[in-house]
């Protein structure tokens, strides 16, 4: 029996002993095409030799050294790559070890900011239900993931709620997008008056979602009018492009698409493409200039904040991003995938939406196509997804609890930037044989 604590204590894993590209080997020898990239990772797939020379190269001169006595030259150097590429206003970064740091760090930043400034009164988040921001307390307080937060309800802050932008589910009949997104917004305004403007500190939102709901986008224009609400209210916008940034949707940061810049981002994930464990946090100017000309330091920290070889790794993954051009691949090869889903499971029975951005794509699943009504839960749809994906050596990302964290099941893809439209001929082609035979068995098990 192993003496690692898994994700789940019942059933058994393969060993995974090697990989390249976009496959993944266990130890019985099958292969598996990492159609997810894990969790939206591996955006350069596995062993890119890039990489692995940066990292050598890199362990050979320094492997760590701890902030509190010293910076590295790597940590710079990334820093300043990262802000260059950053949305207006951000000039700043604070590195860390993955995403749930990178957003507890911003929720942190973001208090401090307004004690510094004189507004200590500022105590209050609000978030959107249905998100997911991370596991640590903190992030999991400004998650509106139920299922991940309920047996830990009592050791979490209040955090004021408003409705995602689920378009799919939520756009009334007759309403156009645009008056969809009003309507939201609308929602935030009255929150921020139940809650008193100048008691909230920030509006905490995924650019695109991602676990939770499977992939979906905001509608046009509603960011635009979520940072005019937050600007009018002295409020902060930290966006959460943990999964969805770094490339994943198209364009570096997906709030570009949005014509919207945060004060707080958090990224991970694509930002060092699995191969060593690294976060950030994007940080407007005028955040650290208040807390610089304040008390002068930010009270937070980590003993593996901008460790060298994460960096390293990180600074090696985007330099090949930029250098292959791998954002005008993502578009091109993201429109590919939408349309061979759309293709091969737009008419599918149990299949009621297609959903997402570059190599960031959503199917969700559905009993009944013309009302969506969803699969019992008790079947576990998207269990039976996975297991079907996997015999047939395929790794995808499916999650339960789409529409309010008991009912639903959708299927998440984010397969590395380096994909072929024979790559993803392959990810669609398992897909559909997976959905298949687990849709099939859940639709007997339910007669």
């Amino acid at each position: 029996m192993s003496k690692v604590i898994h994700r789940s204590l019942r059933g058994k894993l393969p060993v995974a002993v090697a990989g390249k590209g976009l496959v993944l080997v266990d130890r019985d020898g099958k292969e598996y095409i990492d159609a997810s990239g894990g969790a939206a990772v591996s955006c350069l797939g596995h062993q890119h030799p890039d990489v692995v020379a940066a990292m050598h190269a890199q362990l050979d001169r320094l492997a760590y050294a701890h902030t509190s006595f010293f910076t590295t030259e790597i940590a710079e150097e990334l820093a300043e790559t990262l802000v260059a590429g950053a949305p207006a206003g951000i000039g700043h970064v604070y590195m860390v070890s993955g995403g749930s740091e990178a957003i507890e760090a911003a929720l942190k930043m973001a208090r401090q900011y307004f004690v510094e400034i004189g507004q200590p009164q500022r105590t209050r988040f609000i978030a959107r239900r249905q998100s997911y921001h991370g596991n640590t307390l903190g992030a999991l307080a400004v998650g509106g993931n139920e299922w991940r937060r309920a047996q830990f309800a009592p050791l979490l802050i209040d955090v004021g709620r408003v409705a995602p932008c689920y378009e799919y589910r939520d756009r009334a009949p007759g309403e156009t997008a645009e008056q969809y997104g009003e309507r939201l917004a609308s929602e935030l305004e009255a929150k921020v008056a139940e809650i008193g403007g100048p008691n909230v500190i920030a509006f905490v939102a995924e650019t695109v979602v991602g676990a939770t709901l499977g992939a979906v986008p905001p509608v046009p224009g509603y960011f635009r009018r979520l940072r005019e609400i937050c600007d009018r209210h002295g409020i902060l916008l930290i966006l959460d492009e943990v999964m969805c940034g770094m490339g994943r949707t198209g364009t570096l940061h997906a709030c570009e698409q949005e014509g919207i810049a945060p004060d707080l981002m958090a990224i991970a994930k694509g930002l060092g493409g699995g191969y060593q464990p690294v976060g950030a946090v994007l940080a407007a100017s005028k955040v650290v200039e208040a807390i610089r000309a304040g008390s002068g330091m930010f009270q937070h920290g980590h003993t593996y904040i901008g460790h060298p070889m994460g960096a390293a790794a990180a600074l090696a993954v985007q330099k090949v991003i930029r250098r292959d051009r791998l954002l005008e691949r993502v578009r091109t090869n993201g429109d590919y995938l939408a349309q061979r889903l759309v293709a091969a499971l737009g008419g599918h029975a149990f299949v009621g939406d297609i959903r997402g951005r570059g190599l960031f794509r959503g199917v969700e699943l559905v009993c009944d196509r013309a009302t969506k009504r969803p699969f019992d839960p008790a079947l576990r749809l998207h269990a039976k997804v996975k297991a079907e994906a996997m015999a047939r050596g395929l790794m995808v990302y499916p999650m339960g609890g789409t529409v309010d964290g008991q009912l639903g099941d959708h299927v998440l893809l984010a397969p590395p930037f380096i994909s072929t439209q024979a790559d993803i001929d392959a990810i669609v082609e398992r897909l559909a044989g997976a959905i298949d035979a687990a849709t099939r068995e859940s639709k007997r098990a339910a007669a």
